[in-house]
């Protein structure tokens, strides 16, 4: 099924934008983004990390598994080094007085998280066309009208105003930002989540 399914809105939790958008200015005063050793248009800031393990959120550990089809022939080729998520439960400290705690805490007694990361989508760019291995929570932080995700054939605008979606990433999918200022979601991955 190719409809707005494949985006929920989780309907009795929001967060407060103001403080989410001055959490994120914090958080950039202490890390820079990491671009998992260099690649095009991917940038991230992991928020929880394997416990004593900081080497867990930096290089490909920021951006893990997925499956895509990079030419004509439409084969799908996997990409990148599988991550076992339900090892991500500790909040990384340098980020503990910041707003980003109490929501992490807040998701983490409603879902089965797996990563959480600050994501950064560059004006006009877009990621690739691909696969996850399981569904995201997204809180955008900043967006305008030119952001879209698509998942299959269908296009969705996620508002910046505190709500909390889950999209389907299990289908193909992709981001992108037409417009001419960052797109910065936080999203986690949902280990146990279901699309029916």
């Amino acid at each position: 099924m190719n409809n707005l399914a494949d985006f929920h809105t989780i309907k009795d939790l929001k967060f407060d934008i103001t403080k989410l958008q001055e959490s994120l200015k914090e958080v950039l005063k202490i890390k820079k983004y990491d671009t998992a050793n260099g690649v095009k248009n991917f940038a991230a800031i992991c928020l929880n990390q394997v416990p004593g393990k900081p080497e867990s959120t930096k290089g490909n550990n920021a951006r893990g598994i997925y499956w895509t089809m990079p030419d004509h022939t439409g084969k799908e080729v996997l990409r990148d080094k599988n991550l076992d998520e339900t090892k991500y439960t500790e909040f990384v400290s340098d980020f503990e007085h910041t707003y980003f705690k109490e929501v992490y805490e807040t998701l983490k007694s409603k879902f089965k998280l797996g990563r959480v990361r600050i994501l950064l989508k560059e004006p006009r760019s877009t990621l690739s066309w691909h696969r996850d291995p399981e569904p995201r929570l997204h809180i955008p932080l900043i967006t305008n009208p030119g952001c879209m995700m698509v998942i299959e054939n269908v296009a969705k605008h996620l508002r910046a105003d505190g709500s909390v979606y889950i999209t389907n990433n299990v289908k193909y999918h992709n981001a992108f930002n037409g417009g001419e200022e960052n797109r910065v979601h936080l999203v986690a991955c949902l280990t146990d989540y279901k699309f029916n």
